[in-house]
Parts: structure tokens; C-alpha cells; sequence
């Protein structure tokens, strides 16, 4: 009898466990987007075959975020806009890239003023527009994932990285994206073009700057340091994903945060789990077999990501595993990981979560009913 009572509860509890799971793995058919994943991947060989042959794939990285997210803020229209737009973008995120790489290796102190600082004004840029507040989080990721990389090139003996170079490396990613903008813009009779990523925000009206909004950049802010702090302050293991996490899971109303955080996390899951598998194939190997995996799996990373750009507003969660595991690959290549790395990194993404979660209930509990918060992201 007490298994009868129960099965009623436990048909409840499956049926709350495969809705939320549905709501996670959600597709949205009209977000898939392969003309634009094709475009992102035949450009994108062009710096992979560059580093192959001058031999310096740790750079390729760099190369391959500043030409995404110049795609991602272009904002379309005439040429002559479009130019100059990713300009000012490309030489904001050159300093970014700069100020991450060269402190990368520092005193934690330092990384964690920085990160302050670098959200702080990310979250203020809402009041030019959605538009640039989307633009600033994509610098501010990207400010993140340098640290990290730096942190873990620096423990790398055997493999020398300057921060000119990779300073270099995104500049030439986005001047490359604005180089494909001008010659498709003299092959279609120079006419104006729609933004390449529709989905994202094109709003630039300015906003005034509220309470809330200023206290929201604030609080977000003092997270991102805070996680930091911890990531490096520990000295943990591959932590820089906590602040990533954080970041991510951090939106303006806790019950997005909440389904962002859960496909975040699945996503980081899956592509960590595909990561792990792929990387310990170079593991235990030599000369011309070894040569010839990295390059393989470099390929690897650059249709995984490929497949992000196709994904991304198709499923959430499986756009997150196809950049965790593409992103994972390049980042690990110079130094192919274990098991054990890839389990830090599921436990710092789902630390970070938690932090991100636990942050925006508080803030929501504090703040008034008619509080206002910026936008999130598309």
C-alpha cells in the first residue's frame, strides 16, 4: 500500500521534472540560422589557417572572439556607419583585451578592481541604449574569459604569449569582419544591409539613469568582483568559470534567471562533458599523430562554434554546450586536460549559477515593487 500512496507523488514529481526539462530544451524553429553559422565558419578559417601556419595557435582564440562578436555588433545599414561602428568597437575591445592580458598574471587585487570597474561600466551603458548595454556585456564577458585564459597561460612553461600579440589577434578578428562587410557591400551594388544577428536589440535611445537601474549595475557589479575574488583569490582550479556563470545567470527578473541559469548550466554540462572526451585523445601522444589530432580537433572547435552562431536562439542550453565544448578545446589544446579539469569547471559553472541566483533573489526581495531594471540580452 505504501508503494501505491506513493506513486501518485512520484508521477507529480516526474511530471514537474519533464516540464522543467522541456521548458529548458525548448527550440524555437524560427531561431535557427545556417546561412549566417556558414558565413561565421568560412570566415573564421582564414585566422585558423593563419596561426596554423605561422605557429602560434594561441592566439587563435582572440582572432576568433573579435571576429564573432564584431558580427554580433554590427549594426547593419550603410556601409560608412557599419565601418565605423565596429571600429569603435574593435578598438574598445583591443583595450579590453589589453588591460586582461596584461594583468591576467597579477595579484588577484588587481583582477578584482578591474572586474569591478569594467562591469560597473558595462552595466551603465544602458543608459545610450539596450543596444550598447549588449554591446558592453559582450566586452565584459569577453574582459572575463581573458583574465582566465591568461591565468592559465602563464602556468604554461612551454608556451609564451604576449599581450600585444593577442591584442593584436582580436583586432585583426574584427578588422577581418569589417573587411567581409565591405567587399559583400560592393558585390550587392553598395546598398544598405540589415544587421547580421536580427535577434539582438537595435534600440539606441538613451535611458535615464534610475535608482534602480544604477543600483542593479552596482549590485552586478560587486558579484563579478566578489566571484573573482574567489576564482583567483583561491587560486582555484580553472575558476574563472564562477564569474562567467555569475555573469550569465544574472538577469533583471528572477524567474529568467532562474530558466537561463538551468540551460546554462545543461549547456555547460554537455559541452564539458564533449570537451573532456575529445581532449584526452591528443593525451599520451606524439609527433606527426599528435600534430595531426590538434589540428583536428582545432577544426572541431571552429564547427562547434560554428553551430553556436546556427543555434543560439534556437535552444539556449544547446547553444551554451556547442560554445562551452568549442571554446573548451581551444583553450586546452596547448595543454590537453583531464577528467578532473573538466569536473572543476561543472563545479565552479554551477557555484557561479547558485551565486547568480542567490544575488538576484536578494536584490528582488529589497527591491520596490515598481523597481525598474535594464533589459536583458536577446
Amino acid at each position: 500500500m505504501g508503494t501505491a500512496s506513493e506513486d501518485p507523488r512520484q508521477a507529480v514529481h516526474r511530471g514537474r521534472v519533464a516540464g522543467w526539462l522541456s521548458k529548458v530544451f525548448e527550440l524555437d524553429r524560427s531561431g535557427i540560422n545556417w546561412p549566417r553559422a556558414v558565413m561565421f565558419l568560412d570566415v573564421a578559417l582564414v585566422p585558423l589557417v593563419v596561426f596554423w601556419a605561422i605557429g602560434h595557435e594561441q592566439y587563435l582564440l582572440s582572432a576568433l572572439f573579435g571576429l564573432l562578436f564584431a558580427m554580433l555588433d554590427d549594426p547593419g545599414g550603410g556601409y560608412g556607419q557599419r565601418a565605423s561602428h565596429i571600429g569603435v568597437f574593435a578598438l574598445t575591445g583591443a583595450g579590453v583585451t589589453a588591460l586582461g592580458f596584461g594583468i591576467g598574471a597579477d595579484a588577484w587585487g588587481w583582477l578584482v578592481l578591474a572586474a569591478f570597474a569594467v562591469t560597473l561600466v558595462a552595466g551603465l551603458a544602458v543608459a545610450f541604449g539596450v543596444r550598447r548595454f549588449v554591446t558592453a556585456l559582450l566586452l565584459n564577458l569577453w574582459f572575463i574569459v581573458t583574465l582566465g585564459v591568461a591565468s592559465s597561460l602563464h602556468h604554461y612553461t612551454r608556451i609564451t604569449s604576449y599581450t600585444w600579440a593577442q591584442t593584436l589577434a582580436w583586432a585583426g578578428g574584427s578588422a577581418l569582419w569589417i573587411a567581409v562587410t565591405f567587399t559583400g557591400w560592393l558585390i550587392r551594388g553598395r546598398v544598405d544591409r540589415p544587421q547580421p544577428v536580427a535577434e539582438l536589440p537595435g534600440d539606441t535611445s538613451r535611458k535615464k539613469l534610475t535608482r534602480p537601474l544604477i543600483m542593479f549595475a552596482v549590485i552586478r557589479a560587486l558579484t563579478i568582483a566578489g566571484t573573482v575574488a574567489l576564482a583567483f583569490g583561491l587560486n582555484l582550479s580553472h575558476g574563472y568559470w564562477l564569474p562567467i556563470a555569475a555573469m550569465i545567470a544574472m538577469k533583471p527578473s528572477l524567474e529568467q534567471a532562474t530558466l537561463v541559469a538551468a540551460q546554462r548550466l545543461a549547456g555547460a554540462l554537455i559541452g564539458a562533458t564533449a570537451a573532456a572526451v575529445l581532449l584526452l585523445l591528443p593525451a599520451g601522444e606524439h609527433g606527426l599523430r599528435l600534430f595531426a589530432l590538434t589540428r583536428g580537433l582545432e577544426v572541431v572547435a571552429l564547427i562547434l562554434l560554428m553551430h553556436g552562431a546556427a543555434i543560439r536562439f534556437w535552444n539556449y542550453a544547446l547553444y551554451c554546450a556547442a560554445i562551452a565544448a568549442g571554446v573548451l578545446i581551444l583553450v586546452d589544446l596547448p595543454q590537453p586536460s583531464d577528467y578532473a579539469a573538466e569536473g572543476y569547471r561543472m563545479l565552479w559553472t554551477l557555484c557561479g549559477v547558485g551565486i547568480g541566483l542567490l544575488v538576484m533573489l536578494l536584490a528582488g526581495l529589497l527591491a520596490r515593487p515598481t523597481a525598474q531594471a535594464p533589459p536583458g540580452p536577446a
